[in-house]
């Protein structure tokens, strides 16, 4: 880290074994993202809660280059506890950064369209053929936003496909008119 980690006490005494474990979670995220600038995390007793105890409150703001990340108000009556969760979530944020950096979005499965040419309601499953002749299967349980029971032969449809143990399969099936592109 480019500059100490400032850890700060509200409304509660300073502890040294609290701030030694803020500290020493800080210094691990520099294993997820080399570069940070600055880390500062602030430890606060909140105020009594009608039906809970006295909850502890975590804020983190760390800085990269090019990025500002904060954890906002990660809460439990184990102050530890709340320390661990508030660094988990800055964690994630920075595999997120670190991710988008060199390129590694995670990429979305791109919908097909299709139509549908054969339908058994009784065994609640169907298939699906695309422009190019493949055909999908699907259950009861992938058709999204409309009742199984409404889906005819002919209907088009748009879903995500999916290659299963048993073949190409469609997941989340919606009906509509979304052309057949």
């Amino acid at each position: 880290m480019q500059l100490p980690v400032h850890i700060q006490f509200r409304g509660m005494e300073p502890s040294d074994a609290l701030e030694a474990s803020a500290r020493e979670h800080a210094y691990k995220l520099e294993v997820f993202a080399p570069g940070i600038m600055t880390c500062r995390v602030a430890i606060e007793l909140e105020q009594k809660h009608q039906h809970q105890g006295r909850p502890y409150g975590v804020h983190i703001d760390l800085t990269l280059p090019g990025h500002e990340l904060v954890v906002n108000r990660v809460q439990d009556e184990d102050v530890y506890v709340a320390l661990r969760d508030a660094f988990d979530n800055m964690k994630r944020q920075l595999e997120d950064v670190v991710r988008k950096r060199r390129g590694q979005e995670k990429q979305h499965a791109q919908p097909l369209h299709g139509e549908v040419v054969r339908l058994d309601d009784a065994g609640g499953f169907g298939f699906i053929r695309t422009p190019d002749g493949d055909e999908y299967y699907f259950s009861r349980d992938n058709v999204a936003g409309t009742p199984f029971e409404h889906l005819q032969t002919g209907s088009a449809v748009q879903f995500i496909p999916e290659v299963g143990g048993e073949g190409l399969q469609a997941k989340r099936v919606s009906l509509g008119k979304h052309g057949m592109g």
